[in-house]
């Protein structure tokens, strides 16, 4: 079979790789502590649950417009309005099957073979993937530790050519659990201005914030019609397995987005939208007792990796990963995670998961009880040992 060359320049995302080795450990009868998938480990809020039970019952099982149904544009227009702070309508909104379709389409549409996409470097896998399957340049901008991984305004400004077409930001941040300042974006705010470039804001873990508010680049004078809004269901409610998610951004590109969407998943599950109306409409104490567990969870796992010799690490201020600083142990983040999860039974992930400048660094989810991440950092810490 003779493949297309573009599908020699698609990646992949390592954590169901490495979900599927610690699936096959567990399957021989090793016990895994699973901290790499970047899941929540809660059930989805009953309310949400029996709206969409109630939306199979009352027959929402057939198809509807590629961009959404109305009333669930509608009431993501009123939701993003309200926690933005902009204005919003509903033919701004495309509902998409999870969050991932929308920086597919989006690149897509914005970009051609040999432009350049400036994307955070470590940086969830996707963004890189997707600029270079559509023969674009993938141009990184390195999230520093010392700089509490956020994004260097003044690197981003020398990165930015006349082939720039897009640039892509995320916060709070996976895998560093970093975040922007209100004064990072403006300054990048400013930049898209001067050169009319294109910003992706993923803010899909904008809800699981730990200090201060969360902030959109989309609320600049003049950002708001070169921002897309990247947001969805699965982190906020855990929804991972319900693949509900959406962009928000200027009417000509939401037509063309939907025209993609509509030669691709034709559109998203109609039950399922009616359980995202119930979500964001309905009460919202589950989502703070579970923003108020992770926290819980993050300063344990933050004292107890602060507590292992040779490694560090920073304390992150959303979403539920810390990216801890394994360099002082000698070995390369691959290896150090192969050998985390064979001979400590601990699932994590390599740093250079997530990009070149992941090297020197693991990712682990706290999204696991805060007695598993206990057995962990155990675990861990006696591996670690025998690593000279």
């Amino acid at each position: 079979m003779k493949l297309a060359d573009r599908m020699s320049r698609l990646g992949t995302e390592t954590a169901f790789e490495v979900l599927a080795k610690a699936k096959a450990l567990e399957a021989q009868g090793k016990e895994i502590v699973h901290l790499e998938i970047g899941e929540p480990d809660f059930d989805t809020p009953k309310n949400i649950t029996e709206a969409a039970i109630k939306a199979l019952r009352d027959g929402w099982t057939h198809y509807n417009p590629s961009a959404g149904l109305p009333d669930v544009r509608e009431a993501i227009a009123q939701d993003i309005a309200r926690s933005r702070g902009i204005k919003v309508n509903r033919d701004m909104v495309v509902v998409t099957p999870g969050a991932k379709p929308i920086m597919f389409f989006v690149i897509l549409a914005l970009v051609n073979e040999g432009d350049e996409v400036i994307y955070p470097n470590p940086g969830f896998p996707i963004y890189e993937s997707v600029i270079e399957f559509v023969g674009a340049k993938a141009v990184p901008i390195q999230l520093r530790e010392e700089n509490d991984f956020r994004l260097d305004t003044g690197e981003l400004k020398k990165l930015v050519t006349d082939k720039t077409k897009l640039i892509i930001i995320n916060s709070p941040q996976n895998p560093t659990g970093g975040i922007l300042t209100q004064d990072d974006l403006r300054e990048i705010a400013n930049i898209a201005l001067a050169r009319d470039i294109m910003v992706l804001s993923d803010e899909v873990y904008n809800r699981i914030l730990y200090e201060g508010t969360h902030h959109s680049i989309s609320v600049f004078p003049g950002m708001q019609e070169k921002t897309i809004i990247l947001d969805g269901y699965s982190k906020t409610y855990a929804m991972t397995g319900w693949r509900l998610g959406y962009g928000v951004m200027r009417e000509d590109l939401a037509v063309l987005i939907a025209k993609l969407q509509t030669n691709s998943n034709s559109c998203t599950a109609s039950f399922t939208q009616r359980a995202g109306i119930e979500a964001i409409t309905g009460p919202q104490d589950d989502v703070a007792r579970m923003v108020s567990e992770f926290q819980r969870r993050r300063d344990v796992i933050v004292e107890g990796l602060n507590a292992i010799p040779r490694i560090s690490c920073r304390t992150p201020k959303g979403a539920f990963y810390v990216f801890p600083n394994i360099k002082k142990t000698g070995w390369e983040s691959k290896k150090l995670a192969d050998y985390i999860l064979n001979e400590a039974g601990v699932a994590v992930l390599a740093g250079t998961s997530f990009g070149k400048f992941g090297e020197g660094y693991i990712r682990l989810s706290y999204a696991n009880s805060v007695e598993n991440i206990k057995k962990a950092l155990s675990r861990i810490e006696k591996a670690l040992q025998n690593v000279k």
